[in-house]
């Protein structure tokens, strides 16, 4: 499989970004390897709070939240998605599946052996991650949903996500930064928006990118829409703390948080929580105030195994 890999310089002073780079091999699905990374703070020997995060961004997105999370004593896993941030970006659109990016995060739990594991899913995040949670339940103790959905196609995914499948395969310049401002309800500084875009210093660094958005189950048949139909039946019988912590302004997954407290048991008797001022990105315009709402949830749940 061929891929290209971010040089290091592209990440050099990054705006409030000062972890330090941890990688990971992952087999590539194709016979080789792929490099991935990941920013591991805190003690490693406290519940880990694995963040994914979605498209187009990395973990960049979480980075206000992880002094609180660590902070808090807890231990804050944050990677970045193949064909994402400083993670290896393989170079063909169809190199990219669904199922391509359990395996490679599935790769990654298991080398680092994460064990009550508190999973913060938003955007594709959650899409990969409740994957993660249903086939390897041992390893979460707990589940935070945020401004996330798990699609199995026999859902019409309704207007604003067909607008932005359209606009992601036809717009010329598919500017990272620029979506991830237009996904904020709060004006971002060019520091910032300069950093989602450091990963990316031409288009041949943005297949990834380019193809999420078609990868989304939107009809029955779809390939990912059997797997996330056996995930949604161990989520159905999901009685471990799950929570809901969606923004009040998110076109893309609205109503979303409702549908995982009618169907997921762990929902029951949760303080689920709509984040008032937050956009798609919530990392980003709330970023603390989701963190401190992820380690209230930890504390209030620590002895779930």
């Amino acid at each position: 499989m061929k891929f290209v890999r971010t040089p290091d310089e592209a990440f050099s002073n990054l705006a409030g970004y000062p972890f330090e780079p941890h990688y990971v091999e992952v087999p590539d699905g194709d016979g080789g390897s792929l490099r991935v990374h990941y920013v591991d703070e805190g003690p490693r020997d406290a519940p880990p709070v694995l963040m994914l995060h979605g498209e187009p961004s990395w973990s960049y997105l979480y980075r206000k939240m992880i002094p609180v999370i660590t902070g808090a004593g807890l231990r804050a896993v944050a990677p970045d998605l193949v064909g994402f941030g400083r993670s290896d970006k393989p170079v063909a659109r169809d190199d990219y599946t669904y199922q391509r990016h359990v395996d490679w995060m599935s790769a990654v739990l298991d080398a680092l052996d994460l064990r009550d594991a508190t999973h913060v899913g938003q955007d594709w995040g959650g899409l990969i991650g409740l994957r993660l949670v249903a086939e390897q339940p041992d390893r979460f103790s707990r589940v935070v949903a945020a401004n996330t959905f798990l699609p199995t196609g026999d859902r019409d995914p309704g207007p604003a996500f067909a607008a932005w499948q359209k606009y992601s395969q036809e717009t010329p310049n598919f500017h990272v930064g620029g979506i991830v401002k237009g996904g904020c309800r709060t004006e971002l500084g060019p520091e910032v928006i300069a950093a989602y875009d450091a990963p990316f210093p031409d288009d041949s660094y943005k297949a990834g990118a380019r193809q999420f958005p078609m990868l989304v189950p939107t009809r029955p048949d779809d390939p990912a829409s059997e797997p996330n139909r056996r995930a949604w039946e161990v989520l159905q019988k999901w009685e471990k703390p799950f929570l809901c912590a969606f923004s009040d302004n998110d076109p893309i997954t609205a109503g979303g948080d409702r549908l995982f407290q009618s169907l997921v048991p762990g929902c029951a008797g949760q303080p689920h929580t709509t984040i008032e001022g937050g956009g798609h990105f919530l990392q980003e315009d709330r970023g603390d105030e989701l963190a401190r709402v992820i380690v209230g949830f930890v504390e209030r749940n620590k002895d779930v195994s």
